[in-house]
Order: C-alpha cells, then sequence, then structure tokens
C-alpha cells in the first residue's frame, strides 16, 4: 500500500513539474518566424483588408493575440484569404497554421477533416435578410423564394432542412465567393440573402442602399464560431485554445490593453500578477511565461476587440458578453 502511495505522489510530481516539448507545428512556426493565418476574403469586422492592405477584424485579432503568445510580436503574422470551399483543406495541408476566418464548430467537421477547433471567439446563428420592397416581415413568408448563399457551409443544409421543416419550397443560388453572392443579391438575382447574423450585417455594408433591407427576426440556427488547427499537435492546439481564454479571462479581471503592464508591475493580486507572467503558464505549452500580458497589452482582452471591430457593425453583444454580465463567454482559469 504505501509503495502505491508513493508511485501516485511521484507521478503527480512528474505531472506537475513537465515541460512543454515543442510539436512540429509550433517548431514550424518558430522557425519560419511568422504564424500564417488562414482567413476570409473579406467580412468587415471579422477579417478584411483595410484601405492600406492591412487585415483588421475579430478574427484577425486572434491571429495576431496568437502571434503575440507565440513570438512576443502579435505583427508576426501572414495572411491567407480563403473562401469556404478552401479554408478546411488550406489548414489540413499545411498550407496556413491555424484558420480563424468565420467557421462553424460541428461535430462532422471536428472529427471528420483532420482538424480541431479550439475555442468559441463568436455565438452566432443564421438569419435572412430581404430588400424592404418585399413586404415580408417573418421567414415564414418565404415559400416559393430564390435564396443566396455560399457553396460548401452549413448555411446550405441549414437553409435546406428550415424550409423542409415548414414545409416550403425556395430555389438556391450559391456562389463560391462571399462577395460574388453579396453581389447577386444586391442586383437582384434573388429574393433573399442568408448566412449568420454576423455577416449579414458585414456584408449589409456592402449594398448599394443599406437601409432598403431588414434583417427578418427568425434565428434558425447555432453557429459557434471560432479558430481551428489542424488535428494531432496538442501543442499548438492548446496554445491556441489559450489565447482565446486568456482574452476572456483579461476582461473578467478588469485588465486591458493600457493597463495591462502596469498591473503586471503593480497589481496586489496574486491572481492577477500570475495570469500576466508570474506563473509558469507559458512553460507547459513552450512559450514564454508573460505570453498572456503580450495578448492583452498588444490585441486586448475580449470586451476591447468586440468594441473595436464588431460594436460598429451595430450588433448587440448578446450571447458575447461574459458570463456574469448575461452572456456565456466564460473561461476556464489560467493559472
Amino acid at each position: 500500500m504505501k509503495l502505491l502511495k508513493l508511485a501516485a505522489a511521484t507521478a503527480v510530481t512528474i505531472a506537475f513539474t513537465s515541460t512543454a516539448v515543442a510539436g512540429p507545428a509550433l517548431d514550424k512556426i518558430k522557425a519560419k518566424g511568422f504564424l500564417q493565418c488562414g482567413v476570409s476574403q473579406g467580412l468587415a469586422g471579422f477579417s478584411a483588408p483595410d484601405e492600406a492592405g492591412n487585415w483588421t477584424g475579430l478574427d484577425v485579432d486572434f491571429c495576431r493575440a496568437t502571434a503575440a503568445a507565440i513570438f512576443g510580436d502579435a505583427t508576426k503574422v501572414k495572411y491567407t484569404p480563403l473562401s469556404a470551399k478552401e479554408r478546411f483543406t488550406a489548414l489540413a495541408s499545411g498550407e496556413i497554421d491555424m484558420l480563424s476566418r468565420n467557421s462553424t464548430w460541428t461535430n462532422t467537421r471536428d472529427a471528420s477533416l483532420g482538424i480541431n477547433f479550439t475555442a468559441v471567439t463568436y455565438y452566432d446563428g443564421q438569419g435572412f435578410m430581404v430588400s424592404k420592397d418585399l413586404g415580408v416581415t417573418s421567414a415564414l413568408e418565404l415559400n416559393g423564394a430564390s435564396v443566396c448563399t455560399n457553396l460548401g457551409t452549413t448555411t446550405e443544409v441549414n437553409l435546406a432542412n428550415y424550409f423542409r421543416q415548414h414545409g416550403m419550397t425556395y430555389e438556391p443560388v450559391v456562389f463560391e465567393k462571399a462577395d460574388e453572392v453579396v453581389a447577386a443579391y444586391d442586383s437582384g438575382r434573388c429574393d433573399i440573402y442568408t448566412t449568420d447574423l454576423s455577416g449579414i450585417a458585414a456584408q449589409r455594408t456592402k449594398l448599394s442602399n443599406p437601409d432598403g433591407h431588414v434583417v427578418l427576426p427568425e434565428t434558425i440556427s447555432k453557429e459557434p464560431l471560432g479558430p481551428s488547427v489542424v488535428a494531432g499537435d496538442d501543442q499548438l492546439f492548446d496554445i491556441v485554445r489559450w489565447v482565446v481564454f486568456a482574452t476572456v479571462e483579461a476582461e473578467e479581471m478588469g485588465i486591458n490593453s493600457k493597463n495591462a503592464k502596469d498591473m503586471a508591475m503593480n497589481s496586489d493580486s496574486i491572481s492577477v500578477k500570475n495570469f500576466l507572467g508570474a506563473g509558469s503558464t507559458g512553460k507547459n505549452m513552450g512559450i514564454p511565461d508573460d505570453w498572456a500580458l503580450q495578448v492583452v497589452s498588444q490585441v486586448g482582452n475580449y470586451g476591447e476587440i468586440w468594441s473595436k471591430h464588431v460594436a460598429p457593425l451595430g450588433l448587440a453583444r448578446g450571447l458575447n458578453n461574459l458570463y456574469n454580465n448575461g452572456g456565456i463567454m466564460y473561461a476556464p482559469p489560467v493559472k
């Protein structure tokens, strides 16, 4: 019995004192000196190039945050714009290191495509947008309508299920590129535009007359969106997952891009100091212990990221509020 207890105690000690060994993905990223991140082909508020060609948005900021955690430098990222059809193949093949592009976490994708979703960065749902001239106030009035949407997305499946469930028919008008879908809808080639509500808000800004369209009240699906990495490399998976969690934890702790460095030095809270680098959480993942400090000081907490990129679209934070403020954003403790 004493031998068994000694063995168990030894095992616990080993588990708590061991440090991560660099995995193939992290080795490759460090060797080339930058993170290759897959993003959308242009979705305002999430991933889109500005007039100078610089990529910005919520999804982009999680690429930048991951680079900050690994290199201590949020600028060490290169971006690969990908269509919905291309995105998962690019990740599984190694063309990109991580995918941070409005992509729904589903069982089929997570378990059969050679990729792993890491965390949810945006809780969304699918909706419908129509021209005000159509005079429609509910999705249940859309029988026989033509519907524009993206090829190779969960949106197609949700659309078919919704119309079948309610005994309605529709004519699908599908395109691979998001801009093609928006252009087709704007030119009148279809009656309805459907995608995630965040996407509708973003793409609505591209219409010739944004105020001439209305979003119908129905939300027909759950769309948890978040970054993914190639399956089989737990170390990069852990880094990306905990980067997301760190932005949420920082907001809850009152740590932001403006006060993070000061709090790392002067906070009276042991939890805050450990979060910002005094603890050894970086060693567990093969990155510097001040990784969370770099993430928050260079990119911001989740609330800052939201306010900068998503709030201007007019979207209510809703489910994406912290759990203690009416939402469901909740991070395991970074300690």
